[in-house]
């Protein structure tokens, strides 16, 4: 099967939008202006059923609806556009509307790029010690983009918003002087987009380093989900293959981290045969979602979703709590409510699917997962804990929370028993502060070495 990709340009070369009403074309023309849009044969032929479109959760995972944007936002965009709004005036409100929409969440740009030789790294980041994320400037783009997707703004043409890198040498430098680092993460985006021989420069890289402390290659991907003939007819296919069996073969553990939402992305034969090629070479894929209202809001779909993929050799890893930014007021859902879907999925399935952790925030001190509630001296709370952390030493201590039904995220919960903030709340504190210290200064270093006023000319 050949690869074609649909974006707003050529949107109506989709047969099946003919079944849209004229106003549902025309949200999807005007929510696509502000968030990207991007789909292609295989998730528009085989995934979504057209009959129940509406109602359908792939077609909500990769159509935009127009709940994805605010009503202000979208009536905003919508009079522009009826307006005929020259380009520059409808990018400039755009691009306004894009920074109100927190497009770096949980101190990506801020906290978590690296430092070497004094200066950032921006393809680069490294929040946890154990693992740096790598993205591959060939690979910021997917096959077809999540409507949910935290990491939109990689894919809005704006550079200042982008993370990306090509530099290999860098990455291998970063990890030989940090020898806690232990797993390289390719990220994107999705690295899986890029060529073989392109994919295989940045890892055959770090095989010929022969780093010590590196022990694990991941490959965080939709490919699986949403063009699976990336492991079956694509011209280098079998290339892809190889190049995974020789990380295989060199003694280091490659991990696919899939990203599958619905269990209907596991159903088709295509999708079935790539997983088995992929395990073949020895690869371990892991599975992770969002938990998404609209999408996969249901203990059932979660259930049937791990029993099919470890059915498939598959292995559950994450159900996340969606990130704050983008559109997620249309797929959040307030934590008490994702707790009960993960427990009542969890009960559901036996204990070799029990692998999965979740509901997990990756906020801005680390990953926190959602334990469950508790009663505590007669006070209702959340019991949390740190599945990863800025600091490893928070690692697994477990912490408490004021019950909160309306609470979506970290920053709306309150530390319980009438403690003014949780343990880990100074300390991070100060983390931030030296980070911020450091990087000024090193500028002010800079600046003093390269001072040119006449009392410094010889």
């Amino acid at each position: 099967m050949k690869y074609k990709s649909y974006n707003i340009r050529n949107i109506d070369e989709i047969k099946q939008l003919s079944r849209l009403s004229k106003s549902q074309r025309h949200d999807i023309d005007i929510v696509a202006r502000v968030l990207p849009f991007k789909t292609n044969n295989y998730v528009v032929d085989e995934l979504i059923n057209w009959d129940h479109y509406e109602d359908d959760p792939i077609f909500v995972l990769n159509f935009p609806q127009r709940g994805m944007l605010t009503e202000d936002h979208y009536n905003q965009v919508s009079e522009l556009v009826q307006s005929g709004a020259d380009r520059a005036t409808l990018s400039q409100h755009i691009y306004s509307i894009r920074m109100e929409l927190n497009p770096h969440p949980a101190g990506q740009r801020e906290f978590n790029i690296p430092i070497l030789n004094g200066e950032k790294v921006h393809g680069m980041q490294h929040k946890y010690r154990e693992t740096v994320l790598f993205f591959p400037s060939q690979g910021q783009t997917c096959h077809a983009f999540c409507t949910f997707c935290f990491r939109w703004p990689q894919f809005t043409g704006i550079n200042e918003l982008r993370f990306a890198m090509k530099q290999a040498d860098l990455l291998v430098e970063y990890i030989r002087r940090n020898p806690g680092v232990t797993d390289v993460l390719f990220t994107g985006g999705d690295p899986m987009v890029m060529s073989a021989g392109i994919l295989g420069g940045y890892i055959n890289t770090l095989l010929e380093a022969r780093l010590p402390n590196l022990r694990n290659i991941r490959i965080g991907t939709k490919s699986l989900a949403f063009w699976p003939y990336r492991y079956l007819t694509d011209n280098d296919s079998v290339d892809i293959l190889n190049l995974f069996k020789k990380v295989t073969d060199s003694g280091k553990h490659l991990a696919f981290m899939a990203h599958f939402s619905h269990p209907a992305e596991l159903k088709t034969t295509a999708v079935q045969e790539a997983i088995g090629k992929v395990m073949e070479t020895g690869a371990k894929i892991r599975t992770q979602s969002p938990i998404l209202n609209h999408i996969n809001a249901d203990p059932f779909i979660w259930a049937e979703m791990w029993k099919k993929q470890v059915s498939l050799g598959l292995i559950p890893y994450y159900m996340f709590v969606p990130r704050d930014t983008g559109a997620r007021h249309f797929f959040i859902l307030p934590l008490y409510r994702s707790f009960e879907i993960y427990r009542n999925a969890y009960r559901q399935v036996s204990g070799i699917c029990r692998t999965v952790r979740g509901p997990s925030m990756s906020a801005s001190p680390g990953k926190i997962q959602i334990v469950g509630t508790a009663k505590i001296h007669g006070e209702k709370v959340f019991v949390l804990r740190f599945l990863q952390g800025r600091n490893p030493e928070w690692v697994g201590k477990p912490f408490f929370a004021v019950y909160n039904e309306k609470a979506q995220w970290l920053t709306d919960l309150k530390p319980a028993f009438g403690r003014s903030e949780f343990f880990y709340s100074e300390e991070f504190r100060n983390m931030l502060k030296i980070k911020e210290d450091s990087m000024k200064m090193y500028r002010d270093e800079l600046n003093s070495k390269f001072d040119i006023s006449p009392d410094n000319i010889k």
